[in-house]
């Protein structure tokens, strides 16, 4: 969207990703202009990243501009701008921000969800982090306090998925609720509002969204069996899943 861009570059002039300087404070524009051929590493994760983002859309974990995306390149975080459909998005649309908020690439302006996405990289090891309004796991966010271990894929994510408290969107205050749902966790639930999620890559980090999404749709299908209860899997059940799941797939 033309109302998203500003005009407003670094200080010092600079198009790449060795001292840049940002302008303003978290989740304000201020970085410097984009010329793709000069980022290198930088452009094909932008590349990735939207290629995930218009994902989310496709398989319908998002309506519109609902979730947003982002990666870690070095000090530099790589995040869907606010308010611009995945589609429109090109090259140029790039937006990043160093660790402690400051734009230091483009001129769109990041998503709101900033806080969430910096917490996560500030305090895991995390290379992609996915956010989603995707409509079973909202679902669920809002009957139960954790995702009830119905499948052994939870393992995945590192044991039983918490569930956030409710916080407003784009808030420190939700970012901490987040991070102690996470806490040797790599996704969670937040209440009345989505999912997150992160990995070592966006594949990854889009991969457990999915999942995710998908064990919250499965709860609520066999939930909803008049007269039945779907069985739990028990804590020792999900250790030795989570365990199994560390070395699942091809080594590389």
């Amino acid at each position: 969207m033309a109302d998203q861009r500003r005009d407003t570059h670094g200080a010092d002039g600079t198009d790449g990703t060795d001292g840049m300087r940002g302008a303003g404070g978290a989740g304000e524009a201020g970085g410097t202009a984009w010329a793709p051929e000069a980022y290198g590493e930088a452009a094909a994760a932008w590349e990735a990243l939207v290629a995930t983002a218009r994902r989310t859309v496709a398989d319908g974990l998002v309506v519109g501009t609902s979730g947003n995306v982002s990666a870690r390149v070095g000090d530099l975080v790589l995040v869907t701008p606010s308010g611009v459909p995945y589609d429109r998005l090109t090259p140029a649309d790039i937006t990043g921000v160093d660790l402690a908020g400051r734009q230091v690439v483009g001129t769109l302006v990041p998503t709101s969800e900033l806080p969430m996405h910096l917490a996560v990289y500030r305090t895991t090891d995390a290379r992609a982090v996915v956010h989603t309004h995707a409509v079973h796991a909202t679902a669920v966010s809002t009957l139960v306090t954790e995702l009830p271990p119905v499948h052994y894929m939870a393992g995945a994510l590192g044991g039983v998925v918490r569930v956030a408290p409710y916080a407003t969107y784009g808030t420190d205050e939700l970012a901490r609720h987040m991070l102690r749902a996470l806490d040797g966790r790599s996704g969670c639930l937040l209440r009345n509002h989505g999912t997150i999620t992160y990995g070592e890559s966006l594949d990854q980090a889009y991969d457990r969204t999915a999942q995710l999404e998908w064990m919250c749709r499965l709860w609520l299908t066999a939930s909803s069996v008049p007269g039945l209860t779907p069985s739990l899997l028990s804590e020792a059940h999900m250790a030795e899943a989570g365990a199994r799941l560390k070395g699942y797939g091809q080594r590389r």
